[in-house]
């Protein structure tokens, strides 16, 4: 028996290495193809067959953004032919997919599944569509047959590249124009203001243009575009041109299958003619045009002037900046510049000459006898903004495009001459004369002056506020406080009915001092303390200044009655702006400010005053915000008021879930790392702009600092990002954050920096590496249970990463002495 069955198991086993090898075969055969039920997702791509072209995601520049595309394969430095998102980036390749929908069409998608892009195909669908990439670069729609009908192409959709083959199409009609269109910088595929179109009058014409209006290249004659002079390259191209009745097209072949050549419309607006040459491992410029980048129309945008002998070519006049740095920096110059100080329309005004250059565009013409009359015409309309004479006034109104320097003087006629430009009277600079220095120096000694009286004033002030107590106030206390009387606090705050949040400690009013200086008054429960005792401790309190700690003006305690009165935070709480929805969105730099402004103000209790305040209470919601943004840390140094009574307030007052150090449920003594492992947890809701412990559907909660350890440690931490922010983030920035999250929720406290740490490892002094995945979330990812004590039931898994909340009383400021 046993030896009848080894043959069939031979026979089984070779069956299925062959359908094995069949299968491998098979798709190796089909790399450049995706079927039905097939996707492309973070770094997967598919190769065309020859291996000239490869279909992806990339991201360009030091972009994070992702985008598919199309680049050479066979070329060392990416360069991308084809994108098909070019207006709707991701952030997360991993979490988008490319495939094929039900109705036969290409599709980009997200995690969500909202749909980035899509071939819109409206041919009939069939469930044997597929992609295929061809070696030519062109990705296509079609039938599972080598002779099915294309039903969609991507060079019917061509970006900023001309590949062989390809046609470009120019329709009378408007219905199937195919035209370049430039990239809005290196890092920005999104269309550009430029465009590079076949004509179509029906002779052999192509014509580059900006915003589709302004044509500020004509070819002429074919042999400015397709010839650079050299026969040896030339003779590599072969075009043809064809008009029909409502339109015309044009293409290109190249002879020999192994040269990589394209024509590739720049964010410059310059049409550029490359070869990539295997010896040099580079691409080769054969032709540019037009050669002079100051010939592209509005390539400076506007109030900027252009030059081809300077780098970079474009400059903001004097008296403008550009109206968008990060623009500028990315080589992007269209959107111009703006004035630093408005016009005050007038005589007030002043003109700022301009030689050597080549006048801006669209002048409008004037009558009159003299220059001095020109000028004059133009201050006299106040939206007139420069004007020119030479046997003749021309006056420019609004904006001044295409203005050109030039690197010699020019000598009469053709548009070059010298150019008032109209600004501010303080954006004038005059050259130095002794008028001007006796007017510097007659400033300079006003302000000396100045200053000694206002500082006399403020002295006699000073010196008066000392000796008598605060209007408002029944008398002046030790230090930097001031005792308010209660009826004034209460008339202060209309009797406390502006009622702005409510703690552990009391309840906060919104008010406004005799002088209309707005406070914040706390209202603190009754507390049996001696009265000596609590003002010595709020004197101390009173010393404690830093820029990321809320100001204490001042108090009031009159019998059981006890007030804190703080300086008013306009913005409110930093929780309305992570987890509110109707709130103001914070960008990126100003999350990432507010994390940093937190951990100095924390650093500041910790390490610089005279005793260690630990503020164990640390959370968004005792955050606020001044009207700059600037973060203050509330009710720091709570425990060092209540004093003895301490332990009562922390086991009858509930606390915050989601912030507690374990060493608070473990009874260990509590250090200021209790405030480090709080901080960690804060700094990932700022991350995210969610609750580390949120509610699902099915009444368990999600904690989040356990998925973002995971994440971290994948290497994926712009998941971790708030997704209001679309990706937007500097992502070195980003990461070294979390790193510094994860090590602050370390559960030993030996293993968590100190505040004094966290603010170096922000600021980038020092580095951060990869920390450990807390032993608590590990526990937490492998075991289900209950566990006793002041808390609620978890279960957690490393699929689902859910987890345990709990709720406790031990989240309040204390201090060591």
């Amino acid at each position: 028996m046993a030896n009848r069955s080894r043959p069939l198991f031979t026979t089984l086993l070779l069956l299925r290495f062959f359908l094995l090898f069949s299968y491998t075969a098979q798709l190796h055969f089909t790399a450049d193809t995706l079927r039905q039920g097939q996707s492309l997702s973070g770094n997967q791509t598919i190769v065309s067959q020859g291996g000239n072209f490869e279909l992806g995601f990339f991201t360009p520049g030091n972009s994070h953004k992702y985008y598919m595309g199309i680049w050479y394969k066979k070329v060392s430095v990416q360069t991308v032919v084809w994108v098909a998102n070019r207006e709707r980036p991701i952030f997360n390749a991993s979490c988008s997919e490319l495939k094929l929908s039900k109705d036969g069409n290409l599709v980009l998608i997200t995690h969500s599944k909202t749909i980035i892009w899509s071939s819109n195909s409206t041919l009939t669908p069939s469930d044997s569509t597929v992609a295929m990439l061809l070696d030519n670069g062109n990705l296509i729609l079609k039938g599972d047959s080598n002779n099915s009908h294309v039903s969609w192409q991507s060079f019917d959709h061509p970006t900023n590249t001309w590949l062989p083959g390809a046609k470009l199409v120019s329709d009378k009609l408007g219905k199937e124009d195919r035209i370049l269109t430039s990239w809005r910088n290196s890092e920005d595929p999104s269309p550009g203001p430029f465009s590079g179109e076949v004509s179509p009058e029906g002779a052999m014409h192509f014509s580059l243009l900006t915003n589709r209006n302004e044509q500020y290249w004509p070819s002429g004659s074919p042999d400015m575009l397709f010839f650079s002079g050299t026969p040896a390259m030339d003779n590599l191209y072969s075009f043809s041109y064809v008009a029909e009745m409502n339109k015309s097209s044009m293409t290109y072949l190249v002879q020999g299958s192994s040269v990589i050549t394209n024509f590739m419309l720049d964010s410059t607006g310059q049409m550029k003619r490359w070869l990539w040459s295997n010896d040099t491992e580079d691409w080769l410029l054969h032709c540019i045009f037009p050669s002079d980048p100051c010939d592209v129309y509005t390539l400076c945008g506007p109030f900027s002037s252009c030059s081809n002998f300077s780098s970079p070519s474009c400059k903001c006049l004097q008296g403008f900046e550009p109206q968008s740095m990060e623009e500028w920096n990315l080589g992007d110059y269209t959107s111009g510049c703006a004035r630093r100080a408005p016009l005050l329309c007038g005589e007030k005004d002043g003109f700022l000459q301009l030689s050597n250059v080549q006048l801006p565009a669209s002048p409008e013409p004037f009558a009159v006898g003299s220059a001095k009359e020109c000028e004059v015409t133009c201050l006299r309309n106040c939206s007139c903004v420069a004007y020119s004479y030479d046997n003749g006034c021309l006056v420019w109104k609004g904006v001044i495009l295409n203005l050109k320097r030039l690197s010699y003087s020019p000598i009469g006629g053709g548009g070059s001459g010298v150019l008032y430009l109209r600004l501010a009277a303080s954006e004038l600079v005059r050259p130095n004369s002794k008028k001007r220095l006796k007017h510097a120096v007659a400033i300079i000694l006003g302000s000396v002056a100045g200053f000694i009286l206002i500082s006399s004033i403020v002295l006699v002030l000073f010196r008066r506020f000392r000796r008598s107590p605060m209007v408002g106030t029944s008398e002046a206390a030790q230090g930097f406080l001031v005792m308010f009387d209660y009826k004034v606090m209460r008339k202060a705050t209309e009797d406390f009915s502006q009622k702005l949040g409510q703690g552990s400690f009391g309840t906060v009013f919104k008010g406004f001092l005799p002088d209309s200086t707005a406070i914040a008054v706390k209202k603190l429960h009754n507390l049996p303390q001696e009265e000596k005792q609590f003002r010595t401790e709020l004197n101390s309190i009173g010393m404690i200044h830093h820029v990321n700690l809320v100001r204490l003006r001042g108090f009031c305690s009159e019998g059981d009655r006890r007030l804190l009165v703080y300086d008013y935070m306009p913005r409110g709480s930093l929780d309305l702006y992570l987890f509110d929805d109707c709130s103001e969105t914070l960008n990126w730099d100003q999350r990432f400010q507010i994390a940093l402004g937190v951990a100095r103000g924390l650093a500041y209790l910790h390490e610089k005053c005279r005793e260690c305040i630990i503020h164990c209470d640390i959370k968004p919601e005792n955050i606020l915000l001044d009207v700059d943004m600037c973060p203050k840390i509330a009710d720091f140094g709570m425990a060092k008021l209540i004093g003895r009574e301490f332990s009562r307030v922390l086991t009858t007052v509930r606390g915050t879930i989601g912030y507690l150090a374990p060493e608070w449920l473990t009874g260990s003594a509590v250090t200021p790392k209790a405030d480090v492992y709080s901080y960690g947890l804060m700094l990932l809701e700022i991350i995210s702009g969610r609750r580390n412990a949120d509610g699902s559907d099915d009444g368990k909660v999600v904690y989040f600092p356990l998925w973002a350890a995971l994440k971290l440690h994948e290497g994926d931490v712009l998941c971790l990002l708030d997704e209001k922010l679309e990706g937007y983030a500097k992502v070195e920035e980003l990461s070294r954050a979390c790193r510094i999250a994860c090590w602050c929720i370390q559960d030993l406290e030996s293993r968590r920096p100190t505040m004094g740490q966290v603010v170096q490892q922000l600021e980038g002094l020092s580095s951060v590496s990869m920390p450990p995945i807390p032993g608590l979330l590990q526990k937490l990812a492998m075991d289900d249970r209950r566990i006793s004590g002041n808390t609620e039931y978890f279960s957690t898994s490393l699929e689902t990463t859910e987890s345990f909340s709990y709720s406790s009383s031990l989240n309040h400021s204390m201090v060591i002495g």
